[in-house]
């Protein structure tokens, strides 16, 4: 059965996980995997052959509404200062219980696009960094 999106959540670390709030998207993780071309004078029909090489976890957008008071705003900010890659969890609201667990680095981090009628938006791009987990049932989530 299909579930809603709301009460999905991104969560910054590992030991006391600071969750992001405000947000309106989250992007899912997208994990593609390079190829490499091993095609030889006898490869059969005439046909490219191919072998799969390195993965790429890809990037997960951010968006939402800007609280300069939110700690997971905040954390994203410093991160972005930082470079370092930390822990981020995405948490689905499923029964049994899904998340995904991934190291990540912010490589955008973005408060503005005012509009007259509008609230203030900010944006956060992370950058996968290895293998990402995708987690169901006990254990999942932070």
């Amino acid at each position: 059965m299909a579930t809603r999106g709301i009460g999905t959540t991104i969560s910054k670390g590992a030991e006391a996980p600071v969750t992001i709030g405000k947000l309106t998207s989250i992007g899912g993780i997208e994990i593609t995997a390079d190829t490499m071309d091993v095609t030889a004078l006898d490869s059969d029909g005439g046909y490219r052959e191919f072998i799969q090489t390195f993965k790429d976890g890809g990037e997960v957008p951010l968006e939402g509404f800007f609280e300069a008071e939110d700690a997971g705003q905040t954390a994203l900010q410093t991160a972005m200062d930082s470079g370092a890659v930390e822990d981020y969890t995405i948490t689905f609201p499923t029964t049994p219980s899904a998340a995904w667990e991934f190291k990540a680095m912010v490589t955008l981090f973005k408060v503005g696009d005012i509009e007259v009628d509008g609230a203030v938006q900010f944006a956060a791009t992370l950058k996968v960094s290895g293998k990402p987990a995708l987690t169901i049932g006990a254990g999942g989530g932070a």
